[in-house]
């Protein structure tokens, strides 16, 4: 998994919220070209951050069964930049989940000042549709330290 935008889950309540966080470094591949000279990451990269946890909240929640893909956004608002050295906070919460979907509501924060908000609904598919089950309990066992 090449692109885990989730360093650890801080908090899970199955089939309900869970909480994370994102250390931000200047090594990260996407700060070489957004921007050289004021690197600041990427809305989308924020957004993607969010989805990855829903997605291991829904995972979890599913038995590793089933994943959560990303099939509708909403209400996404930006409203503070993020920087090299900063630690994204990531919280998630399921609104309803009905017919293979999950309605989830997300926020990232950065020392204590809101940074992003969304609404967003993923769609449930087999898991092994996207990568090996061991594989990605693997990765969950890694950065899930109840």
């Amino acid at each position: 998994m090449r692109f885990l935008m989730v360093d650890r889950i801080t908090e899970l309540v199955s089939g309900k919220r869970a909480t994370a966080v994102k250390n931000v470094a200047l090594s990260e591949d996407f700060f070489t070209h957004h921007f050289p000279q004021y690197p600041i990451m990427p809305g989308a990269l924020i957004l993607e951050c969010m989805v990855q946890l829903a997605d291991w909240l829904i995972r979890e929640n599913q038995k590793f069964d089933h994943a959560g893909l990303p099939a509708a956004f909403d209400n996404i608002k930006f409203y503070r930049l993020v920087r090299p050295g900063d630690q994204l906070g990531l919280q998630v919460e399921v609104l309803e989940r009905q017919n293979g979907h999950y309605r989830m509501n997300a926020q990232a924060q950065c020392e204590q000042q809101l940074v992003a908000v969304a609404r967003f609904t993923m769609n449930l598919v087999p898991a092994t549709e996207l990568e090996p089950v061991e594989e990605a309990k693997h990765f969950f066992n890694l950065i899930w330290r109840p």
